[in-house]
Order: C-alpha cells, then sequence, then structure tokens
C-alpha cells in the first residue's frame, strides 16, 4: 500500500511505501475509493491537537470497498461500500460509552489521529464504526458527508428546532447542512469572512435566505447559529445575532480562544454549547435519510500524492465546498 504519511508536527506529508496491512478480529481492510479533506486534519498536522499518534496516516472522512474481513465480523461483506469516520473505536465499558454517549468516550481512538487514516490506497478500521453506504452517489460526493455532513448533523440537533439558523463559516460543513436545513425548512443565514462576496454567492445558490460578513448583524434575531470557523471571535458576535432563549453551537474540535463578553450577551437564557465527536447512531440517523435530502456536495478532487497542496489551499480558503484525495 502507498500513503501519505505525517512524520514530524509542521512538517509536510510522505509519500510513502508500506507493507499491506491485514485486519485483525472485529476488523475490516477497506480499498480506499475517495478520502475528504477536513479542518481536523490541518489541526492534526499542525499541532494544534495534542498528542497525536505519530507516524499517522491522517483522514476521516473516508469511502471505500471492503477487501479483506477479520474475524467475527458481522453484517459487512467483502466488496462492500462503507464510510469510515473521524471516531474509530471506543472503549465500551466508562461511563460515558454505558450512558449511549460514545461521543465522549474516556478512551477512543479517532481515525487519522490516534489510529492511521484514509490519506491511503488501503485502511484497516473497527468494523463497528463503519457505515454500509449502499451504491447511490460517486464516492467523491459521499466522502465530505463523513465529517463535514456528520458533525453538522450533530451539530443541527444540538442547536434545536428553531426555524432561523445561522452559520458561521462556510466551508465544507456548511455547505452541506445549508441543504439539510432548508430540507427541513428552516431559514439559513450565512456569515463567511467579510468582504467575500464569492463564498456569500455560493451560499445564496444553496438557498440561503442571506449573507453576509461575520462582522455584520443578520436582518433578523436568530433562533440558534452554528459556529464552524475556528475563530473564537466570532461567539460574541454568534450570541448577540442570537434571540433571547437562542443558542449557539461551536461545532469545530479545535479554535482560538474566545475574547471576554459582556455577561448582557448570555443572559437572557441564551446557551453557548460544544460539539464533541459524534456517535454511530448519529451516522445511522443522517446517513439514512441522505438519498431524500437531495444533497450535492461541491467537491475540488486532488490525487492522492498531492495532499499537501490540499490542505495548503484549504488553510488558504482557495476551494468552495470541500477538498477530496483520490487514490
Amino acid at each position: 500500500m502507498h500513503a501519505m504519511v505525517l512524520e514530524q508536527l509542521g512538517r509536510p506529508l510522505a509519500w510513502t511505501e508500506l507493507p499491506d496491512r491485514q485486519p485483525g478480529p472485529g476488523q475490516i481492510r477497506v480499498k480506499v475509493a475517495a478520502c475528504g479533506v477536513c479542518r481536523t486534519d490541518l489541526h492534526v498536522v499542525d499541532g494544534e491537537l495534542p498528542h497525536p499518534q505519530l507516524p499517522i496516516i491522517p483522514g476521516h472522512e473516508i469511502v471505500g470497498r471492503i477487501d479483506a474481513v477479520g474475524a467475527g465480523v458481522e453484517g459487512l461483506a467483502l466488496g462492500q461500500r462503507v464510510g469510515i469516520p473521524w471516531l474509530g473505536h471506543t472503549c465500551g465499558v466508562c461511563p460515558y460509552c454505558r450512558r449511549q454517549r460514545e461521543n465522549l468516550c474516556d478512551h477512543p481512538l479517532f481515525t487519522g489521529y490516534t489510529r492511521d487514516g484514509g490519506y491511503a490506497t488501503a485502511t484497516v478500521a473497527d468494523a463497528r464504526f463503519a457505515f454500509p453506504l449502499g451504491d447511490a452517489g460517486s464516492d467523491e460526493s459521499l466522502a465530505p458527508l463523513l465529517c463535514a455532513g456528520l458533525i453538522g448533523w450533530r451539530a443541527l440537533s444540538i442547536a434545536g428546532e428553531g426555524t432561523s439558523l445561522g452559520l458561521y463559516g462556510f466551508g465544507a460543513a456548511a455547505h452541506i447542512l445549508a441543504q439539510v436545513a432548508r430540507w427541513q425548512g428552516r431559514s439559513v443565514f450565512a456569515f463567511t469572512r467579510p468582504g467575500d462576496r464569492a463564498t456569500q454567492d455560493f451560499a445564496r445558490s444553496l438557498g440561503a435566505r442571506w449573507a453576509g460578513g461575520s462582522d455584520t448583524m443578520p436582518p433578523q434575531p436568530l433562533d440558534a447559529a452554528i459556529i464552524f470557523a475556528t475563530a473564537g471571535e466570532l461567539v460574541p458576535l454568534a450570541l448577540q445575532a442570537v434571540r433571547k432563549g437562542g443558542r449557539v453551537v461551536c461545532a469545530g474540535i479545535h479554535m482560538s480562544d474566545i475574547p471576554r463578553f459582556p455577561y448582557s450577551l448570555l443572559w437572557e437564557e441564551r446557551q453557548l454549547l460544544s460539539v464533541a465527536n459524534l456517535t454511530r447512531q448519529d451516522g445511522l440517523d443522517f446517513l439514512g435519510q441522505v438519498p431524500q435530502m437531495g444533497i450535492v456536495t461541491k467537491t475540488t478532487r486532488y490525487p492522492l500524492q498531492q495532499a499537501n497542496e490540499a490542505l495548503a489551499d484549504l488553510r488558504a480558503g482557495r476551494f468552495e465546498g470541500a477538498a477530496v484525495l483520490v487514490p
């Protein structure tokens, strides 16, 4: 197999030939067809997340077909197309796992961070954390759903049932979630970098009722806001934009420090919440409804060996939607 490997934090990934890997008990091996490039991959590469398992193969938006099955695997078969997400393993015995909150597991493994991921021609995964995808849709179009879509879905659930929804940072996750929210009958208000007219037009093309800079207030109070951008200074702005009793959900795994803000922005029962990882039930709920939602992902395709270029373009905001690596 071949992979793009992170050997040292802050250094480019290295194209590496590795021995073929065999799945152990409860595991599957997947021939990777596509792997999305997520902002969390940048946090791993840049050393913004603590204690990665080095060397590591990044990537956790994996779509591929099973080409080897380990002992004890049930419900999955050779040749079946599956998706492999960020949460790659949980202990099953800690208090959180026992309370159906496995996203908060005390002893988890994360794909592309503490276990090898999908910037490769093949990967080995815990079979319990692989989602059957069926045959509808292209591999490339499905890959961003495995994190941008799933985390967006969990964030939307936590945001509540309000009809006016603000999305701060209109990248891979928001461009999927905007379509989900519109399918649910909600009004979407998109917040981008100030002056980014192109992204604002992109948001409107996906059904956003309003789009503007993150430094402006929406034309009406919001029921909820979800922050996908990693800028902590957006938190006070989002709190200011939501109505009394509204919610602000921080959906990133990493964010810069939140600046001091007056208590009046939080008062009147506004809520500030965060999203951590996902559960397998999130995956089943979301992916099971994707065919009805009519989601169209906008992707920019890169050969696997150009993973460093894809990461650089993501950091600089050079594309709309999501980047996808294809072996």
